[in-house]
């Protein structure tokens, strides 16, 4: 690829629901080898990654909650759910030879290795992907504060959240057809419009830290590299 990417470390935010492909439940293992070869795409440009996998795919702890179970417990499952899709994503990007680590916010040594922001830098300095597992390792946390803190930990250039759409509308475009699509946002405007993009932690650590947002589709192929590059379609959340 000719193009050169404007951003030299990025935090990638994948939600689980991608990782489900078609599929209404678990990890669609084509799904995830082509989200490791988007990432794949990413490292041969030089651009260092960080990743982080929500686990609505498998499961949500606020479901737990809502049925009137204790949300503590619910989120501890939500975190386990993580895990298994970073260790699945790591599978993915290991079969295309990209050196790949996964830190878990929950110690599990004989899975993987624990966080901490001295590891995280350590082996992106060494050219490694690194996938964050286990959200932020707190209940009441989303994977998306998580992604967010992970972000100004690693001190990324921009969050890239690869969802389901390709940016950010002033409603689920899939329920209504006339959303309006935003091409450009400031994090202020995120949080005062109520544009559930990322919850309000997320965004809010973002714009303390001056992280940009880039809201993207993961669902097309090569989409990280062109948003790396200054292309693509998607909305940029930014105070700059």
């Amino acid at each position: 690829m000719s193009a050169k990417p404007i951003y030299k470390r990025v935090l990638l935010k994948a939600s689980g629901e991608a990782l489900m492909g078609s599929q209404g439940f678990g990890i669609d293992v084509a799904v995830a080898d082509r989200i490791a070869s988007d990432i794949a795409e990413a490292r041969a440009m030089g651009v260092e990654v960080g990743v982080v996998v929500g686990g609505g795919n498998i499961f949500r702890g606020v479901a737990v909650a809502s049925k009137g179970g204790d949300r503590v417990t619910g989120d501890h499952m939500g975190m386990l759910a993580t895990v298994i899709n970073a260790l699945a994503l790591a599978t993915s990007l290991r079969k295309l030879d990209i050196d790949t680590v996964v830190l878990s916010a929950i110690a599990m040594p004989e899975i993987c290795e624990s966080f901490s922001q001295r590891a995280t830098l350590y082996h992106l300095s060494l050219g490694r992907v690194v996938i964050f597992a286990g959200g932020t390792g707190n209940p009441f946390f989303t994977t998306d504060s998580a992604a967010a803190l992970r972000a100004a930990e690693m001190g990324a250039e921009a969050i890239l959240k690869g969802t389901q759409v390709d940016g950010i509308y002033s409603a689920d475009p899939k329920k209504d057809p006339s959303a309006t699509r935003f091409d450009r946002l400031t994090h202020s405007e995120v949080l005062e419009k109520g544009l559930a993009v990322m919850d309000i932690a997320a965004v809010a650590l973002a714009r303390e830290n001056a992280i940009p947002i880039v809201v993207f589709s993961i669902h097309e192929k090569g989409g990280f590299a062109d948003i790396l590059t200054g292309g693509g379609r998607a909305t940029i959340v930014s105070d700059n």
